[in-house]
């Protein structure tokens, strides 16, 4: 007969005893290296520090137009990229009328928005822009990089982007990070 005492059988560690204990190895190591990753609250944009793309030639009918030029124009511009069907876009209209009355300059670009409520809009609210390029296809949007409204870039006088604010200029990304930003490129 077989002898079965316990001290006399060999011990063998089943591998999937091991498993579990090395899964969450591995996610304790990814977690860690996650957190490293440094600023998760902003999304990266390959227009910083290059020449702000185009802008549509159309213009919203009853408003004025504004060519490439403006940017280049040696002021800094803040570019608004919005629709009448937004509702973070009308949430961030009384920021943008603010920005107006400090002297900011703004082009408003609409986009991928019915020219009748735009104008519609801007005429009931009061528009804030210099000009308002017309964007109904989103063409435009994609050159930006536009991934949906509201998306608000700074742009210094020689045409560089210096910003890229994604969402509605509201709350503390608002005022502890785009205000800061635009004051620096002003010079204020």
């Amino acid at each position: 007969m077989a002898e079965t005492n316990p001290e006399t059988r060999k011990r063998r560690i089943s591998p999937l005893m091991i498993l579990p204990p090395l899964i969450f190895a591995a996610f304790a190591v990814m977690a860690f290296f996650g957190m490293q990753r440094g600023d998760t609250t902003t999304l990266p944009s390959t227009f910083l520090g290059q020449p702000a793309p185009g802008l549509p030639e159309t213009t919203l009918e009853g408003f004025p137009g504004v060519s490439d030029a403006a940017l280049r124009s040696g002021e800094v511009t803040v570019v608004n990229f919005w629709a009448s069907w937004c509702p973070p876009c009308r949430a961030e209209h009384p920021r943008l009328l603010e920005l107006q009355d400090e002297g900011v300059r703004i082009v408003g670009v609409n986009f991928k928005d019915k020219a009748g409520a735009a104008a519609g809009y801007l005429t009931e609210e009061r528009s804030p822009f210099i000009g308002v390029p017309f964007d109904p296809q989103g063409r435009a949007a994609i050159n930006w990089g536009v991934t949906g409204p509201p998306e608000t870039f700074i742009v210094a006088g020689d045409g560089t982007v210096l910003h890229k604010h994604v969402g509605p200029l509201a709350g503390t990304l608002y005022t502890d990070v785009f205000l800061p930003k635009l004051y620096e490129a002003l010079g204020r």
